[in-house]
């Protein structure tokens, strides 16, 4: 468990789900700006930032080569953890390639699986949401091939401008490598991200539950005194989440 501090008048900052570099860079270009302009407005009293995943819509680094494009937000998140704000990123599935170039050049503070945080006086479980709970199945398989030592291996000797092709290209078009349903609410009994958090509960309280992957903004009360949220996406809705003196809201960017 990670514990985090607020000062006063301080806010925790949560998106998810920016896809950039989707479906064409020349379509993204819009949406990428947006993203920056809420960032530069959240810097001033921002005490940490969260990412859950899927920044970008496809991500692989290789040895020497990451792909091209995305400088405005880089550059952005670049100066945000130069002033000392710390920005954590969740690897989603569209980019859990991701290894340690983002954290080399930008400091930025990478995860691959779920992570508790204690922030002040509120317990929170954190991540992109890919993979958990029930159902999803087609996807977990798809997961286990992606993550597998030897297909990377593999993957990393096609030629950069052809491997970043076939994986921008498999990225928009098959539903299953993204693992993404259409972004409609399915109800809380077949909601799975709702039932994983409400099985974790079984054994250890969380105040909230917080995860994007599903594109749908969603706040669901799992009993008394925990919630779980879903922070939408950054493609139609422009969804983003507040934790401010120990209370979760979801708001939106305009």
């Amino acid at each position: 468990m990670i514990e985090l501090k607020t000062s006063e008048n301080k806010r925790i900052y949560f998106a998810s789900d920016q896809h950039l570099g989707a479906p064409t860079p020349e379509k993204s270009l819009p949406r990428e700006k947006k993203f920056v302009a809420w960032l530069d407005q959240i810097k001033d009293d921002a005490e940490a930032i969260f990412l859950l995943g899927d920044l970008f819509d496809f991500w692989f680094e290789y040895k020497k080569v990451v792909p091209k494009g995305f400088i405005r937000v880089l550059g952005k998140l670049a100066e945000i953890t130069d002033s000392g704000i710390p920005v954590y990123f969740f690897v989603g599935n569209h980019d859990l390639w991701m290894k340690d170039y983002l954290t080399n050049e930008i400091n930025l503070k990478v995860f691959h699986n779920p992570e508790v945080f204690q922030i002040d006086n509120k317990k929170l479980f954190i991540g992109h949401g890919d993979g958990l709970g029930p159902d999803d199945k087609g996807y977990k398989r798809m997961k286990k091939v992606f993550t597998f030592p030897l297909f990377q291996w593999l993957f990393k000797w096609l030629h950069p401008d052809l491997g970043v092709s076939l994986g921008q290209y498999l990225s928009v078009k098959n539903k299953l490598i993204s693992g993404e349903e259409d972004a409609k609410f399915l109800g809380n009994d077949k909601e799975w991200l709702v039932q994983y958090s409400k099985r974790k509960l079984e054994t250890e309280h969380y105040d909230y539950f917080v995860f994007g992957h599903r594109h749908l903004p969603l706040e669901i009360p799992l009993s008394e005194n925990s919630t779980y949220f879903n922070l939408g996406d950054w493609i139609t809705q422009y969804q983003y989440g507040v934790l401010n003196n120990g209370k979760f809201e979801l708001l939106k960017f305009d």
